[in-house]
């Protein structure tokens, strides 16, 4: 039955390409007043991927939120895709997550057995995580949509935030990167099976391994790369923690069929928002622009980047490939100078 109908054909925008676009989202943010709680310790304020509120010495609660419209066909596989991209959030903060609550959308012609499929999909990857979904809030709409909103525990003094990355750091990536342009070709029938499989098996393979790790180890700066692409997150973090980054091209796992996406100009329109928002900050060197795309790329469900201290960091991603897609060395943090804070080498 799930198979009976094509989500992506029901939605204009997949995944996390349908997210609103950094700088179009720092102005809709912009005059609004934010009240200080001394025991809120993470807000909006550095574009972190979730909030951070101590209850104790012992404990903090992490919460996050993340919905969106069909990025695969098969509606179980679309729900554990848009579980662990929610779930991934609280990784990010070296949260472990433990309470989640269901958000859907539906059209009301959209088979009863599809919205099960999809529910069930999005239960059995929270369960993976060791979390419980307790509940929920459904409408109707126009286009499908999914998503959860996830609480997670967290140590106060083991917060893993996006700003805090110092020269000399590390650089780290646990996915490859192309999904985006991988689930553009799919919806034009340009994906090959092979390319789809894989993208399919990278977005619902949660960040819990990833996040297992990397805690073990002094990681001063994390975030999940998602919709802002992985050059978009990484100025985040340069720009919160007042650095800049030298990228590596050649040891970035990008996916082959992908690039050959992308030369073909098969791209999605979230890429152009993201190269608006960050391409002025980014010293491209010689890469060829299709390369530069990849890296522009909204990925749904991507890998978790964190800036490692530079004596923990063979060791790390030594675990790391033992557990995760891609561990991948990909640059190094260096001292803040001018407007620009990425270089790609």
């Amino acid at each position: 039955m799930e198979n009976e109908i094509k989500l992506t054909k029901l939605a204009s925008c997949a995944g996390c390409g349908a997210k609103v676009g950094a700088g179009t989202l720092a102005r809709l943010l912009e005059g609004i007043q934010v009240h200080n709680d001394p025991r809120l310790l993470v807000g909006f304020d550095k574009s972190d991927d979730a909030s951070v509120y101590r209850i104790s010495d012992e404990l903090a609660l992490v919460q996050t939120v993340d919905f969106f419209p069909p990025i695969a066909d098969d509606p179980y596989l679309f729900g554990q895709i848009a579980a662990a991209n929610a779930l991934s959030d609280v990784y990010a903060m070296g949260g472990e997550p433990k309470l989640a609550l269901n958000l859907m959308c539906v059209p009301k012609d959209m088979p009863p057995a599809a919205i099960h499929q999809m529910l069930r999909g999005g239960y059995d990857k929270v369960y993976e995580a060791g979390c419980l979904i307790t509940g929920g809030h459904s409408i109707f709409d126009s286009e499908p949509k999914y998503g959860l909103a996830v609480t997670g525990f967290v140590h106060p003094e083991r917060i893993l935030t996006n700003s805090g990355a110092r020269p000399g750091d590390v650089l780290v990536l646990t996915k490859p990167l192309g999904t985006g342009v991988l689930t553009t070709a799919f919806k034009g029938e340009l994906a090959s099976r092979e390319g789809m499989e894989l993208a399919f098996r990278l977005m619902s393979t949660l960040n819990k391994s990833a996040r297992d790790v990397l805690v073990k180890y002094r990681v001063r700066a994390c975030t999940d790369v998602t919709g802002f692409s992985l050059l978009g997150h990484l100025l985040e973090m340069a720009q919160g923690s007042d650095v800049r980054a030298v990228l590596h091209v050649d040891r970035i796992d990008l996916i082959p069929e992908a690039l050959e996406l992308a030369k073909m100009g098969v791209l999605p329109e979230g890429m152009y928002r993201n190269r608006t928002f960050a391409e002025s900050f980014v010293d491209m060197g010689d890469t060829p622009l299709y390369q530069q795309d990849v890296l522009f790329d909204p990925q749904t469900s991507g890998g978790l980047l964190a800036a490692v201290h530079p004596e923990d960091s063979e060791a790390l991603l030594a675990e790391l490939r033992t557990c995760v897609p891609s561990a991948q060395r990909i640059g190094e943090v260096l001292p803040s100078q001018g407007n620009v804070r990425i270089l790609l080498r």
